[in-house]
């Protein structure tokens, strides 16, 4: 999920009473929720980054050191702070233990998020590889920011005015998020369920993969992407509306060929290390050849026009010796 996403549910857990129990325990919260994406240094390297983003600072060892980091470095300056009798006479005490256990709360949302969206996490990094997809949100979810920042204003609101429900509220807007995203995860998995059956009867074959792919803001909506054995893939557009009558099921788009079966392929991407960055990263890859023979790669998850170009991976054909 994106950072502000990230950053206002820590702030949210603080609003639940959970910042009360340090010092600097707002900061141990919202920083941490951001701490494993110190991995987006590495975005410069371009299609590498795919292959290196989400991954090990998103792992369980990361999730251990990155909140001890965190809390020592919050500890050192407290003491530091006290020392030059800088330290603000309205800080709580700093406590080392409370404080990291707020760090690991943080931090450990952070992959949470990271999971609910189909872009991939690899959660066991470094001791397995394997991507994990929760398909339920987008990575900028617009309803998510509503709730999270208006439910944060609510509860400051009333913090403010020293009114003891702001604890409460905070909870309550901890609980909506929750449901929210409990709602989403059910209405993917209904949706690939769904998918599974129609797939089948309408293409003639049981596919081999199924993504609930979530819209932005028509979070009722899920673009299903599927896959068949012989490598045909295709889409179409499910909405939970239509299993009322509401709205009219829609058509399975016509199918085409992923193109990976081309024996051409192997070859192209055992001479690109680009390429086969992109296919360790890569959850439905697509192929496709210009008339001079260029590898053109994409995902089938993002292969529009607006995120084409971010996941997009062009192979020229080998130069003449």
């Amino acid at each position: 999920m994106d950072n502000l996403t990230h950053s206002m549910l820590g702030a949210v857990l603080g609003q639940t009473g959970l910042k009360l129990k340090s010092g600097f325990g707002m900061a141990a919260l919202i920083i941490g929720a951001n701490l494993p994406d110190i991995d987006a240094t590495c975005t410069f390297l371009g299609t590498e980054s795919l292959a290196l983003r989400r991954g090990i600072t998103h792992g369980p060892i990361a999730l251990v050191v990155l909140p001890l980091l965190l809390t020592t470095l919050l500890f050192w300056f407290d003491r530091w702070q006290e020392r030059r009798g800088t330290r603000p006479v309205d800080r709580l005490p700093v406590h080392f233990v409370s404080l990291y256990t707020l760090a690991f709360i943080g931090t450990l949302s952070h992959p949470a998020l990271d999971w609910l969206n189909s872009y991939g996490i690899r959660l066991l990094e470094p001791f397995s590889q394997r991507w994990y997809y929760g398909d339920a949100l987008f990575i900028i979810d617009l309803i998510m920011w509503t709730i999270l920042i208006g439910g944060y204003v609510w509860s400051r609101r009333a913090e403010k005015r020293e009114h003891p429900v702001w604890q409460e509220r905070g909870r309550k807007v901890l609980m909506i998020a929750t449901g929210y995203i409990v709602l989403n995860i059910g209405i993917s998995a209904l949706a690939e369920r769904m998918a599974l059956g129609r797939v089948s009867r309408e293409v003639g074959q049981v596919p081999s993969l199924i993504v609930a792919n979530p819209i932005p803001l028509i979070f009722w909506q899920r673009e299903m992407l599927w896959r068949s054995w012989d490598g045909r893939y295709g889409q179409y557009k499910f909405d939970i509306f239509e299993l009322v009558g509401l709205v009219p099921r829609a058509h399975i788009a016509g199918t085409s060929y992923t193109g990976m079966e081309d024996p051409r392929v192997a070859e192209i991407v055992s001479r690109s290390a680009q390429a086969q960055y992109f296919l360790f990263w890569s959850r439905m890859p697509l192929v496709r050849f210009k008339p001079d023979g260029t590898l053109v790669l994409t995902d089938q998850r993002f292969d529009n026009p607006l995120a084409r170009g971010n996941f997009t991976v062009v192979v020229p054909p080998r130069k003449p010796e």
